[in-house]
């Protein structure tokens, strides 16, 4: 079922890329120092990179991941066009690609938050289909939010429009996909989240 829900998001994502202007494919995301053209990059870069490049590319930047990530992102987004990396987003859309330890459910969740990433940070009114965010929001750990650096200390998040809550304290609600995008560290546009707290999660 999973594998369905990756390659439904995949095939819509792409097909909304497809229709972005220069001006928005060149514009910021919610990724820090990203634009969308960088976030694209990355998440098509599975479909591109053998085990083998992956390797190499890791030794060359000392073993962090992270750095690795930029890296390539900046380079690839300057070297593909805008159509060939739509392409490769589109035609990988039953790509068996699965994040390190992550299995399905971690691959549909690297493409519903980078589809997030820009979706959000250019204003777009896409919902992500509930039976994916459910997935997603499920398969969301501790752990992970401690990956993100993101300090929910006193806070719960509660969406409003799934049966969904997050931590204790005093309530933060909005949508399950923009409390996902609090949970990954990410600062939303005002307006998105309301609770006294919302300010911390949202861009001055």
């Amino acid at each position: 079922m999973i594998p369905d829900l990756i390659a439904a998001e995949r095939r819509e994502l792409a097909a909304l890329l497809g229709g972005l202007s220069a001006a928005e494919w060149a514009s910021p995301s919610l990724c820090a120092g990203w634009r969308v053209a960088e976030v694209v990059a990355h998440v098509t870069m599975p479909f591109r990179f053998s085990t083998g490049r992956f390797v190499r590319e890791m030794v060359k930047s000392g073993g962090r991941f992270n750095r690795m990530a930029d890296r390539l992102a900046r380079q690839e987004a300057a070297e593909l066009s805008r159509d060939a990396l739509v392409a490769s987003l589109r035609d990988n859309a039953d790509h068996p690609w699965q994040p390190p330890g992550g299995g399905p459910a971690g691959a549909l969740s690297h493409d519903v938050i980078h589809g997030l990433d820009i979706t959000t940070a250019l204003g777009l009114d896409r919902r992500v289909p509930p039976e994916r965010l459910e997935v997603v929001l499920a398969g969301t750990k501790p752990k992970q939010v401690k990956y993100f650096g993101t300090d929910l200390t006193g806070v719960c998040l509660r969406a409003d429009d799934l049966d969904w809550s997050y931590g204790t304290g005093t309530p933060v609600t909005g949508l399950a996909q923009d409390l996902l995008l609090v949970l990954c560290n990410r600062r939303l546009p005002a307006g998105r989240l309301r609770g006294e707290p919302s300010a911390r999660f949202t861009t001055v």
